[in-house]
């Protein structure tokens, strides 16, 4: 571990928010690399791995905020997969894929041997789940640590408590390292400040910062503000950590506000224009995260024209494949009706697989080996959930369709040359397939 101290790892998990709250903290850190405005430049090369991707897996392992490129991807691919065959062999274990690291696990190394390849000299590493014994949690002295906010997900593993997944996600304290966090449940709390007291580290509870009333964020949604507030603290801490005491967080530096105003991070809060109508993405796919999710959508309904005769369609295109996805559903029902002021949210609830497209099948970037391929094939998790629309959306059933770009196109369809809206989410995997739908034009009406 210590060969990678050179890359100055920042180390993010936590429940919701993490993916966010790491494209901050790289968009923040960005402003001190070599540009015309930093003649003297604080930071040369940034890494940032994160997960999952939306449509290519090359967005894992980005470099100075850019995937890396094929040839990179699959240079360091084949080192990576070539070193742990020569490894085995030397100590005369098997050389096929039982022995090899599964999936996250190899990508993990493989963003690790890149970074040190490409003398990257700050890294952020997001965790994949948990902290305690997650495949990032090698790390033994990063600048900084950080835990964004906490709920239940991934029970299986962590537990079915929120102070059971504290203590995972606290697993990444170090000693002597300070950890910045946002506010959190009470019973969560006290078990992240038991921890940090056992690993003597400095736990700093970040409240919103009060500028970001004034800045138009990157990323939309209201509790993004939360994230940019975290990630301050974290990307402040670090550059401190290397040196820079002159960088303080209140007032922010001009580099920071232009760091939160500029950042990307796709398929969160995202808006997409087409004609009169838009598409709203978001990956939301846990109780915390769909609710928040849901705020948003609302937030963007707010001049939505109800009183229109007819009233334009406004349209939800869901899945989930693995978790209880007619919990789900219920969530983003009774959180959308509240603001919305009706019981049914929606005129129409379209219910897709994550296949991609209807002729290719899935793009070979976005299988899930996770999910039954005959559960896929019936189509049963959609029609059970069209059936419990109907039920909790006072009798108007979904629709089932089977893919992605079917479900695109039948949106299209419904709206026509008018105006709507269209909500997508529930999965990362159908957001990241819409997004493949909508920027290759697969689906007809492009």
């Amino acid at each position: 571990p210590k060969d990678f101290d050179s890359l100055n790892i920042i180390h993010i998990a936590g429940t919701k928010g993490k993916g966010s709250t790491s494209a901050f903290t790289s968009s923040l850190l960005s402003q001190y690399l070599p540009s015309a405005s930093q003649p003297c430049p604080r930071l040369h090369k940034i890494g940032l791995y994160t997960s999952p991707h939306l449509r290519f897996v090359r967005e894992r392992i980005r470099i100075n905020n850019d995937p890396l490129s094929e040839h990179l991807f699959a240079k360091y691919f084949f080192e990576t997969w070539d070193r742990l065959e020569e490894s085995a062999k030397a100590i005369g274990a098997p050389t096929d894929r039982s022995t090899k690291p599964a999936y996250f696990q190899f990508l993990t190394i493989m963003a690790l041997h890149a970074y040190v390849c490409e003398d990257v000299d700050t890294a952020i590493i997001e965790c994949g789940i948990g902290g305690e014994y997650d495949s990032t949690n090698f790390i033994k002295n990063p600048t900084v640590t950080g835990i964004t906010s906490l709920g239940i997900d991934h029970t299986a593993i962590l537990g079915s408590t929120i102070e059971e997944i504290a203590w995972h996600k606290s697993g990444i304290m170090k000693p002597s390292k300070p950890c910045y966090t946002v506010a959190q449940p009470g019973a969560a709390t006290a078990v992240l400040y038991k921890r940090a007291v056992e690993k003597e580290v400095n736990l700093q509870i970040v409240d919103r910062h009060p500028q970001l009333q004034e800045i138009t964020l990157g990323l939309a949604a209201d509790f993004q503000k939360t994230n940019a507030s975290l990630a301050i603290q974290i990307a402040g801490a670090h550059l401190r950590s290397l040196g820079h005491d002159e960088v303080a967080t209140n007032p922010l530096p001009p580099e920071f506000i232009r760091g939160l105003e500029q950042v990307q991070w796709g398929g969160r809060c995202e808006t997409r224009q087409e004609g009169n109508f838009t598409w709203h993405l978001d990956g939301a796919h846990t109780q915390e995260s769909i609710s928040v999710a849901c705020e948003w959508f609302a937030s963007c309904c707010a001049s939505w024209n109800d009183s229109a005769s007819p009233v334009p369609p406004r349209i939800l295109l869901f899945n989930q494949q693995t978790r209880n996805a007619v919990s789900l559903l219920g969530i983003l029902h009774s959180v959308l009706s509240r603001p919305l002021k009706t019981q049914r949210p929606f005129t129409h609830a379209i219910f897709c697989s994550n296949i991609t497209f209807a002729e290719g099948g899935y793009r070979p970037d976005l299988v899930s080996l996770n999910t039954s391929k005959e559960a896929v094939d019936e189509l049963r998790v959609q029609k059970e959930l069209a059936k419990a629309w109907g039920e909790i959306n006072g009798g108007m059933d979904g629709e089932v369709i089977r893919t992605i770009e079917d479900g695109v196109k039948r949106c299209r369809e419904i709206i026509g040359v008018g105006e709507g809206m269209v909500f997508v989410t529930g999965s990362v995997h159908l957001v990241g397939g819409a997004l493949e739908v909508l920027e290759t034009g697969q689906a007809e009406g492009v």
